[in-house]
């Protein structure tokens, strides 16, 4: 393997790489962690060795784990300074999805509240 070769393999997982043989690796690496850990959380799932509240901590530390697996190894989200843009974008997309869940969940309480038959109406009794 010439020195060429060497560094073009020694890339971190979310920098841009300058040949197909290390972005595909890096692809192929990444694949493999996301079944391995996917396949971790079935287990988990599954199992009756583990402690029953301890299921889903495990299960939320896998997702954890898998969505940094997928930030780094698929959407190339590093720490770099030119890698800023994706940060903010990331961020600014998770906001909006908790804004709106967070909205939609307010609002759906507020009409379970509010939309029901008045205490009157429930009271009823027949008269004869």
């Amino acid at each position: 393997m010439t020195e060429h070769e060497r560094n073009a393999l020694n890339v971190a997982p979310g920098a841009p790489h300058d040949n197909l043989l290390s972005e595909t690796l890096s692809y192929v690496i990444g694949l493999g962690l996301a079944l391995l850990l996917t396949g971790i959380s079935f287990w988990v799932a599954s199992t009756a060795l583990l402690w029953g509240p301890g299921i889903a901590v495990g299960l939320v530390v896998l997702a954890i784990a898998q969505m940094g697996i997928h930030l780094v190894f698929f959407l190339h989200i590093t720490s770099g300074p030119d890698n800023s843009n994706n940060v903010l974008a990331l961020a600014f997309g998770v906001l909006i999805v908790l804004l709106v869940m967070i909205g939609t969940i307010w609002i759906m309480a507020h009409m379970a509240a509010n939309m029901g038959p008045p205490p009157a109406l429930t009271n009823l009794q027949m008269q004869r």
